[in-house]
């Protein structure tokens, strides 16, 4: 009897994310195999001088290796890409309030810090955002300045201009 749901692998095709993974798994798998093998016909012809098949395989492992690494740094790549391009989208939809969200979350922020981002992403001065939180300027100084440790920015222009970077 045939079922309606698809089959995992149907399911994970859809994921270009996993099939990259699942593409890259097999390389290490392949890569492996070619190294252990070049290795071994190396330690077996070490009496004499290895063949040209011998030094053909251990040339082409290596080229293996060096295309799963360079695979690897793509796809890493292409996935901070593709994390942009959703900040993007979002922006585009008109979530500001979902970027934030977002960015806040991908940096750390505590919920005080994240409150304090959002007055300085407001324009507040120090001042203004200790007045409204009801807290030390010292406090928010400090708070700020974590902020902008973990957003690696080094003011609160700076700060703004990311968001606004991604909305233009």
């Amino acid at each position: 009897m045939k079922t309606n749901r698809p089959s995992l692998f149907a399911a994970l095709a859809k994921k270009p994310v996993f099939m990259s993974i699942g593409c890259l798994t097999v390389q290490v798998i392949a890569t492996a195999y070619f190294i252990i093998d070049g290795i071994d016909d190396v330690l077996g012809e070490l009496r004499g001088s290895p063949g040209p098949e011998v030094l053909m395989e251990c040339v082409v492992a290596f080229a293996l290796l060096m295309a799963v690494i360079l695979g690897a740094h793509q796809l890493r790549k292409a996935l901070k890409e593709a994390e942009r391009n959703e900040a993007a989208l979002q922006v585009a939809r008109g979530s500001m309030s979902d970027l934030l969200n977002l960015r806040f979350k991908q940096w750390g922020l505590s919920r005080s810090e994240a409150e304090v981002a959002l007055f300085a992403l407001k324009g507040c001065t120090v001042s203004e955002i200790a007045r409204m939180r009801q807290s030390a300027e010292g406090t928010v100084r400090s708070q700020l300045s974590q902020i902008y440790s973990k957003a690696d920015v080094t003011s609160q222009s700076t700060l703004i201009a990311l968001f606004i970077e991604e909305l233009v």
